[in-house]
């Protein structure tokens, strides 16, 4: 939101996430599809991943209804009724022209009894090997027109777990996927939780495939689950806390309403180099804000997003050159203190 898709590039990023749930009740995928699939649609001539539709729907409490089948639920647009299965998602998100597909799953509540949480995980692997099986399927029915470059994700579920995230991590290496995900965390559990469940989640999926932490996170998030062996991540946050006033800074997060930032002439960060911060003060960001101005939104979506982009860089270099640890410990001194 707030972001032209050649600005989103500008930033560094190469792909983007497509929401199916949104996606498929509007514009619709087959209409997406007939102008030609998601990249032509929105102008992104680059990689696209696509959730499932499994998180929104879930989220939608009172209006839906799970059963081995799939999901029915009403729209929240209008109210009509719709059944997502495993093999609809992977459709709607081949015929989106999505280059990572993620398979159909069922993410439950982080506070439910063991055995709840068991049989949640176990009917998300039968909907993975539905999902593996919907999107072949698919390839082979469309002659290979949607299926050339991508990829198809599976989901570990278990909530905080270990010995059923080991069994949902076992039965989706055995039906085979390109790439793992790490699912139904970031769900309310608290940072502590999460790294204590990366800390054996990650290792139970395989090293040489792609692993992707969903819904994650804030920067201090994303240098302790790198730290655990995340490699991809997805989440609202930089976008929509810039919407809502909130930077992000390599000094800690900042909410330019506060009156202390009426007459700051310093940029956001003086170590980001977007363009927001080379060109706008605090002071201006802070009355765009005040006002309700979009283009307060826009200038501090762009800074966010920016941001991210130079956090994710500076890690993967990181890791390249062999002093993450260094890296992480010098993070996590500069992002507290801005938060005293």
């Amino acid at each position: 939101k707030a972001m032209k898709p050649e600005a989103v590039r500008a930033s560094g990023a190469d792909i983007i996430l497509g929401n199916t749930y949104h996606l498929m009740l509007r514009p619709g995928a087959e209409r997406v599809a007939r102008l030609g699939g998601l990249h032509r649609f929105m102008n992104w001539p680059r990689p696209i991943l696509t959730d499932s539709g499994g998180y929104q729907v879930m989220s939608l409490s009172s209006l839906r209804k799970i059963t081995e089948e799939g999901v029915t639920f009403a729209s929240h647009l209008d109210g009509s009724r719709h059944l997502l299965t495993p093999e609809r998602s992977m459709e709607i998100q081949r015929l989106l022209g999505s280059d990572i597909v993620m398979a159909f799953d069922e993410c439950p509540k982080i506070d439910q009894p063991r055995d709840g949480i068991a049989r949640s995980m176990e009917l998300s692997m039968r909907w993975a090997k539905r999902s593996r099986d919907g999107f072949d399927a698919f390839n082979e029915k469309s002659g290979g027109e949607h299926a050339e470059g991508a990829a198809l994700f599976g989901i570990q579920q278990g909530a905080l777990d270990e010995r059923l995230r080991a069994e949902s991590a076992q039965a989706l290496q055995s039906i085979g996927f390109d790439g793992y995900a790490i699912g139904g965390l970031a769900v309310g559990e608290g940072q502590e939780a999460m790294f204590a469940t990366l800390d054996f989640a990650t290792d139970q999926l395989p090293a040489d495939r792609p692993r992707y932490l969903m819904g994650v996170g804030k920067p201090d998030d994303l240098v302790g689950a790198v730290e655990r062996g995340v490699d991809m991540f997805d989440c609202v946050l930089p976008t929509r806390s810039g919407r809502n006033g909130q930077a992000f800074t390599w000094n800690g997060p900042i909410n330019l309403r506060n009156a202390r930032f009426a007459e700051d002439t310093g940029p956001l960060d003086e170590r980001c180099s977007c363009p927001t911060c080379g060109t706008y003060s605090r002071a201006y960001l802070h009355h765009l804000v005040k006002a309700g101005e979009i283009l307060g939104a826009v200038l501090m979506t762009e800074h966010n997003i920016g941001f991210y982009q130079q956090l994710m860089q500076a890690m993967r270099d990181a890791v390249g050159e062999g002093r993450f640890a260094a890296f992480a410990a010098d993070f996590r001194r500069d992002y507290a203190a801005g938060q005293t």
